[in-house]
């Protein structure tokens, strides 16, 4: 018989059976039309992947159905105009850059941004001006943006034609979104948000806001993150009517011109069930998080982030925690990649550990059978098995950008070993996955904590983008 090997290791994990508190938010398939089982959709699945045929419209030329859809996306958002997105956020960035700025334009960008957003920054030939996050060092982690050193970056950069920023990192903590976009405002620059990991957010004053009610200009949300669609679907939003046209030529730029019916049924869906259910359910999804977490707080050696650290970091801006997410810290002594190998040999799914902190997204279809699981898995630690030998701290820092990404991209390159890149040019991002967010970005300067970070990732043998053998792309 041939050889399947992808299907043949899916097969092998569903088996495993382990509490998702991983993407996608749909859970295994729990939530995914869940609450609309009488039309018997989830056995339909593979009768609906068809294509453009009469009566079911063109997603790029949306006339019908599909743009009945996305207007009910618009009013459930309040935008003036939303997308459905079959390639994913990166897609949705990509398209947001390029309808937003012009070739040579200077923008602001936050340095912890997604890649497919330094992506679109290479493509689209701009000049990026960096803003640096806080780290706090409890956590060992970026916090959120540097709001002092965002406002000195702004005010020194008033020709920038724009700021892009990231509304929630990966850990679920929301910038003071309101502030920046008011300051935007006020030069009239362009406030353009990567919002893939805040689908949920607004609809529950219990979540961060909305970052249209906040005047984003352009948002981008991955519904496969934290509602249940499935993987590779996201929303674009604009509230800034005058780039509608740009966005039009551009979505359809960066979209296959062959769109999953699979993929578009199911982000009608989960806007169906946000409209509907999405409050209810994520108000109990919360309140199942909180209760877990004083848990672990008092029953564990770990410690569950909250408002009230985040509060304190930041003030006097206005942060917020998405009461969703679950930021477990393993402290000093306590490595949390063998952590997080631990939890999966007690089929317990988490999305991702930076050494010091291990990421966990829940939705409303995680099962109380699932908490039990994790909080068991916690308790019976044993804790000299994860004791750290390495903490790398991830300092506040961003290295010297020597050269603007497109004008490094076309330059000769070539691989050198780690050893020998100290004081080099990357000749492309170096991303850890996940996160996603570059150490280093091409056109940067190589440092000493670069080096100390990446080899950090490399021993702990996390997926790097940009390396190849222990090897670095760097200009000649």
């Amino acid at each position: 018989m041939a050889k399947t090997p992808i299907i043949d290791a899916l097969l092998e994990y569903t088996k495993e059976k382990n509490a998702p508190f991983s993407m996608p938010g749909h859970k295994g398939g729990r939530g995914m039309f869940e609450k609309y089982s009488h039309k018997n959709l989830k056995n339909m699945i593979i009768d609906m992947d068809i294509t453009e045929v009469e009566g079911l419209d063109n997603l790029h030329k949306a006339e019908g159905i599909i743009k009945e859809s996305e207007e009910l996306l618009s009013n459930l958002y309040g935008s003036e105009k939303s997308y459905f997105l079959v390639n994913g956020s990166t897609s949705g960035n990509l398209a947001m850059i390029f309808s937003a700025f012009n070739e040579g334009d200077k923008v602001i960008v936050e340095r912890n941004c997604h890649r497919s957003i330094f992506n679109g920054i290479v493509l689209r030939k701009l000049k990026p001006v960096y803003v640096d996050n806080i780290i706090d060092d409890s956590y060992n982690a970026p916090v959120t943006i540097n709001m002092e050193h965002f406002f000195e970056t702004l005010y020194n950069n008033t020709d920038a034609a724009g700021v892009i920023v990231t509304y929630p990192n990966y850990y679920g903590i929301a910038c003071d979104l309101e502030r920046i976009v008011y300051a935007c405002k006020r030069l009239n620059m362009m406030a353009l948000v990567d919002c893939a990991h805040g689908a949920h957010f607004g609809i529950s004053e219990m979540l961060p806001e909305n970052p249209l009610k906040l005047g984003a200009d352009m948002v981008v949300m991955s519904a496969h993150k934290t509602l249940p669609s499935l993987t590779q679907t996201a929303f674009l939003h604009v509230s800034n009517r005058h780039k509608i046209k740009e966005l039009d030529f551009y979505v359809s730029v960066f979209s296959t011109t062959s769109p999953s019916y699979i993929f578009l049924a199911a982000m009608d869906y989960c806007r169906a069930y946000m409209e509907e259910y999405g409050r209810e359910d994520f108000e109990k999804c919360i309140h199942m998080v909180e209760k877990y977490s004083k848990i672990i707080n008092t029953e564990t050696v770990f410690n569950v982030m909250n408002q009230e650290d985040i509060s304190k970091i930041c003030i006097p801006y206005n942060v917020k925690l998405d009461k969703s997410r679950m930021v477990i810290n393993c402290g000093k002594s306590l490595d949390g990649f063998k952590i997080i190998e631990y939890l999966r040999e007690c089929g317990v799914q988490c999305e991702m550990s930076d050494g010091s902190n291990i990421v966990l997204i829940a939705a409303p279809f995680n099962s109380k059978e699932d908490y039990d699981k994790l909080v068991n898995a916690l308790k019976n630690i044993e804790e000299k098995r994860f004791t750290c030998n390495e903490i790398v701290l991830k300092v506040n820092r961003m290295p010297m950008q020597k050269l603007a990404p497109y004008e490094a991209v076309d330059m000769e390159s070539n691989y050198v070993p780690l050893g020998e890149a100290l004081g080099q040019i990357a000749a492309a991002n170096i991303v850890p996955y996940p996160p996603g967010i570059p150490i280093v970005v091409i056109g940067e300067v190589i440092d000493k904590d670069s080096l100390g970070i990446i080899n950090y990732y490399v021993n702990k043998g996390t997926t790097i983008l940009g390396l190849d053998n222990r090897k670095i792309n760097v200009l000649k």
